[in-house]
């Protein structure tokens, strides 16, 4: 995968893709990235990439010239025709599944805005996908950007050290993930669950099922509303119904 980001701050990734994960999936092939600071695709003297907005109001806004050029620019020299997100609170409110989706493509180009917000001939003539990471409001689009890179360059194949992990992640079953143990199985007397030691993968499995729906029942049962159970699983429900 190909991720190109376009930024006005690229020094900001710097400290997020040269450690832990992202830095061992780039050295290993698996993405690669690229920063795209486009002010340097300004058409004017000064290098300015915003300007105040038609018909009056608070705060600057993106000029479409510089992000057109930046992108048209980025698609000529990969000669593909990549997905382009733009991180807006606007957007669609980031989710596991859109993380998947994204995952499967070859290329990515991630516009990042600061000021009041972009001119709408970007939204409407250049994008493709609109993101938002949740309800507030950012200083910028780089920390989001970043939430959604991680988020899915731990999908690519071989990034994790069992491709496993991503499959059982919460969300990703749509539900919130099942407790975890280690050792030691006796902690200052907090005891590890004995059917995690029983050795029974069935009894272990079917446990991890339940306690996975009990954690989304209490935490987040709108996660349950478009779910389908089978009939032990709903008589598991009832069990929790007081709490």
């Amino acid at each position: 995968m190909r991720i190109d980001i376009l930024s006005l701050f690229p020094e900001m990734f710097d400290g997020v893709f040269q450690t832990s994960m992202l830095k061992k999936a780039s050295e290993a092939g698996a993405f690669q990235y690229n920063y795209i600071n486009f002010r340097d695709y300004t058409d004017n003297k000064h290098n300015k990439v915003d300007d105040y907005p038609y018909g009056g109001g608070a705060g600057m806004v993106l000029k479409p010239q510089p992000i057109f050029d930046a992108v048209e620019a980025i698609e000529q020299e990969s000669k593909k025709n990549p997905r382009v997100i733009l991180m807006c609170p606007q957007g669609e409110r980031y989710t596991q599944k859109k993380a998947e989706e994204l995952a499967k493509e070859d290329q990515l180009i991630i516009i990042c805005g600061h000021y009041e917000g972009y001119d709408e001939r970007i939204r409407t003539e250049l994008v493709t996908d609109e993101i938002s990471i949740g309800d507030y409001v950012l200083t910028g689009g780089e920390l989001g950007a970043m939430v959604v890179i991680d988020s899915l360059v731990r999908l690519l194949p071989g990034v994790l050290g069992n491709d496993d992990s991503a499959v059982q992640d919460s969300f990703s079953t749509g539900l919130l993930e099942h407790p975890h143990y280690t050792r030691p199985a006796n902690f200052r007397g907090l005891k590890v669950p004995e059917v995690l030691l029983s050795g029974n993968h069935a009894h272990i499995e079917e446990w991890r099922r339940k306690e996975a729906l009990k954690r989304t029942y209490l935490r987040r049962k709108d996660l349950l509303e478009h779910l389908e159970l089978t009939e032990k699983e709903k008589k598991w429900l009832t069990e929790w119904e007081t709490f």
